[in-house]
């Protein structure tokens, strides 16, 4: 497949670039500073291109079979994340190329309390939350997004972070996922398997899923 990675240097689409290339896909990695061109591998297309610019989004997308948003603001530029996803449905809708979101937890139910992890400050600590909210919204956004778009949106648990890539994950819906011991976590990298796995047998056309260990 041709999949083109927007925040490809960043913790989730680096790792995604770098499972996507390892499964033989052509991979086209995009920053908006090409200073970050060195933080990608030599086997990915290296290109300049900005996620909230919708002709920059056109032109990236165009004869890709995938494009993946894994953007992620800046702290104290949360709200950067909904511009963004809204710049990225313009552009991809109508290419052809099928957009999958790399979102947030906050819009997931917390198990047995029926309400989102947003609210939930057991999950989302006040210094969270203005990127929940976000990720909410964003979700919120991509839902609403007419038929000229094929999209999933993946939402990750609470915890994500660097680790083994075991090849190991369990695979939910609109639920956060928590394991025995009560937490709800995953490695970037299996985070990145899952997406990928979903990128060549789509399971999850125009909905959300989520994973966790």
């Amino acid at each position: 497949m041709r999949i083109t990675v927007f925040g490809a240097a960043g913790n989730a689409g680096s790792t995604v670039v770098a499972e996507a290339l390892s499964r033989g896909h052509q991979v086209t990695a995009v920053v908006r500073d090409p200073a970050r061109f060195d933080r990608l591998p030599a086997a990915a297309g290296h290109r300049t291109g900005d996620a909230a610019d919708p002709a920059d989004v056109a032109r990236l997308a165009a004869g890709q079979d995938v494009v993946v948003s894994a953007v992620r603001p800046a702290p104290g530029r949360e709200r950067d994340l909904v511009t963004a996803t809204a710049s990225l449905l313009a552009g991809v809708a109508g290419t052809g190329a099928r957009l999958l979101v790399v979102g947030g937890a906050g819009s997931l139910t917390v198990p047995g309390g029926g309400r989102t992890v947003l609210d939930d400050p057991a999950w989302v600590p006040d210094a969270w939350r203005p990127i929940a909210q976000a990720s909410t919204d964003q979700f919120a956004l991509v839902r609403a997004a007419g038929p000229d778009v094929e999209w999933t949106y993946v939402s990750p648990p609470a915890l994500l972070e660097n680790g083994e890539r075991t090849g190991r994950y369990r695979l939910g819906a609109d639920e956060l996922l928590v394991d025995a011991d009560g937490g709800s976590a995953i490695s970037y990298q299996d985070f990145a398997i899952a997406l990928l796995d979903e990128a060549e047998r789509p399971k999850h056309r125009r909905a959300r899923f989520t994973v966790a260990y």
